[in-house]
């Protein structure tokens, strides 16, 4: 697997070991934020905006909002132009 600078670099990973790896950031984010020195934090944010990027290159789709969550999509279903 290709070497990247705060881990695998996440265009070599399995889409399955992708999703585990961007969940798994998500779920230590706040104890990072709290808890982690700057150092860390920094490395932390990298590597999640690296995984995420790549998440919503890979699946674009699932990355897409929710029609109603858009000014568009609620205006559309009020019944609004």
């Amino acid at each position: 697997m290709a070497e990247h600078p705060h881990g695998i670099d996440p265009a070599a990973l399995a889409d399955e070991d992708l999703r585990r790896e961007l969940k798994h950031l998500h779920e230590t984010r706040h104890d990072t934020v709290l808890g982690g020195s700057e150092d860390a934090l920094e490395h932390h944010t990298r590597r999640m905006l690296d995984l995420e990027a790549e998440f919503l290159r890979r699946f674009p789709q699932e990355g897409a909002p929710d029609p109603r969550r858009t000014r568009a999509g609620s205006r559309s279903e009020a019944g609004q132009d």
